[in-house]
């Protein structure tokens, strides 16, 4: 089986969509092209930014060829692309810019066709290896004289004997980092399941693979010294004792970073550049590091919410404690006061009733748009939208411990939410609402794909009730948030129990 990312999957996918919405009985080499395109963030779309081009004009084009050549077999594609990728990369996997290199080149009537309008496959693989001839600089003042690029260091040299053991420490580092990177990505994949984690580990395992080519493979090889190498006698009293996959993950983690380190501070040894390069990558690890911790503990501690309930004091047919009571003995996971009419001091009388009555009932209790008033009530989180404070703003209100959703109505805002560090995300509206106006609705087409997408834990929402429910349990969909449905309900109670019913799939 080859190693290619999740978006070379999609892409595999995306093909066929096209090959079907352009009326054509073969799949074409168009077809895996505009499927590679169709992520206005991908890796293949940011090439051509870099190569300045029009994305759209590039599409509109593709679109139009009408004659393209047939796709050769997948499986000479996928060799052809490893073998790049291997080449290029060090790296069997590939990734789906280096693909889109090898769709471009796999016939010569469609490589002259592209590359008539502009999508010149040469030019591109230039920019993706760094070989592109960059247009020459204007000539500077008398006055100054032009600093020659920093090269980096080759294992030779008075000092011949550090830049070996130089040279020893990188090796083991980034042998030790790749080997990290692989496990949180089986981490990510198998035990989150979480599509856009396990691509940002590959996009990092691929980043050092990079910094690793800027060496000579034959002397990082030439100081390995794995026999003499007195460290692989010493181990830690818990090395060889791992009890749940989180805390493989977690292991894994650290020695991510700690590689990293080392490989920063030795790699300026051979250019400030790598070692730059190289601190980039550490960064990124931090970064993930929140955003795989995030989403490993909220599926523990949201793992069998599926019930999320939206109210107001006026919105309820009878009073907000008895809603709240009746909703929570009918299954009701989550309660949120969404009060955007009351004064401060009204809202937090309000939030300190309602925090009191979701503990009788057992269920937590989520501020909508406030931390503070969260924080001062002791609720246990907060709700973002798009336009209201960042994730890391509000969790200096409300502290590590409580929980922060986003609001979200694109797969994008779902990758930065996690990135950003969010408990737990909203997505939708999947239908028109009675108590909010939406300009536009993703449907319950995003509320799968979001699910796909992350491991975190995703509510559906947006006029959600149990005249729809059965369209959205048959989407899969396993938590949703609902607000009139029950507020409005002269049994919340019985209510509740038919929406938990319906989604009474085994938790994950």
């Amino acid at each position: 089986m080859h190693q290619m990312s999740p978006g070379v999957e999609r892409a595999l996918t995306g093909a066929r969509v096209w090959a079907n919405r352009l009326g054509s009985a073969t799949l074409q080499l168009a077809h895996f092209a505009l499927a590679l395109l169709d992520e206005d963030e991908g890796r293949p779309a940011m090439l051509l930014e870099r190569a300045g081009l029009s994305l759209p004009d590039i599409r509109e084009r593709l679109v139009a060829y009408r004659d393209s050549p047939d796709a050769p077999d997948e499986e000479f594609l996928f060799l052809t692309a490893r073998e790049w990728s291997i080449e290029n990369r060090h790296d069997p996997e590939f990734l789906t810019d280096a693909f889109l290199i090898v769709i471009l080149r796999a016939n010569p009537i469609f490589e002259h066709a592209t590359t008539a309008f502009g999508l010149d496959a040469r030019q591109l693989e230039s920019i993706l290896t760094g070989s592109a001839q960059p247009s020459p600089a204007p000539p500077l003042p008398a006055t100054q004289s032009p600093e020659p690029p920093e090269p980096l260091a080759v294992l030779t040299g008075p000092d011949v004997v550090g830049e070996m053991d130089a040279a020893r420490v990188l090796d083991v580092n980034f042998n030790r980092a790749r080997e990290a990177t692989r496990v949180l990505e089986d981490y990510c994949r198998f035990s989150l399941s979480d599509r856009f984690l396990t691509e940002q580990v590959k996009e990092l395992r691929h980043g050092l693979g990079e910094a690793a080519a800027r060496l000579p493979t034959h002397a990082l090889l030439a100081a390995r010294e794995t026999l003499r190498d007195v460290g692989t006698t010493v181990t830690a009293a818990g090395e060889y004792v791992r009890t749940t996959p989180k805390q493989v993950g977690i292991a894994n983690l650290k020695r991510l970073q700690e590689s990293l380190r080392s490989l920063e501070e030795f790699g300026k040894l051979f250019g400030s550049e790598l070692g730059r390069e190289l601190e980039s990558l550490r960064y990124q690890a931090y970064t993930l590091e929140r955003a795989i911790s995030t989403v490993g503990r909220n599926r523990e501690r949201l793992g069998e919410a599926r019930l999320y309930v939206l109210l107001t004091g006026a919105q309820c047919s009878a009073s907000l404690d008895w809603t709240i009571e009746q909703a929570a003995a009918g299954g009701t996971d989550v309660v949120q006061l969404r009060e955007k009419n009351l004064s401060d001091r009204e809202l937090i009388a309000r939030a300190r009733n309602v925090r009191r009555w979701t503990q009788k009932a057992g269920v937590l209790f989520i501020v909508n748009d406030r931390p503070d008033i969260a924080r001062l009530v002791e609720a246990d989180g907060v709700h973002l939208g798009q336009d209201d404070l960042s994730v890391g703003d509000a969790r200096r209100v409300v502290g590590p411990d409580s929980l922060i959703g986003v609001s979200t109505h694109t797969i994008e805002q779902v990758r930065q939410a996690v990135l950003d560090g969010a408990d737990y995300i909203g997505v939708g509206p999947v239908f028109p609402s009675k108590t909010k106006e939406f300009d536009h609705f993703p449907g319950l087409e995003f509320a799968q794909a979001a699910m796909v997408e992350t491991g975190l834990p995703a509510f559906a929402l947006g006029g959600i009730g149990p005249e729809n429910l059965g369209k959205v349990a048959a989407a899969g969909v396993q938590r949703i948030a609902v607000s009139s449905a029950i507020a409005a309900a002269d049994d919340p109670e019985q209510v509740a129990r038919l929406l938990r019913a319906g989604l009474s799939v085994p938790s994950l």
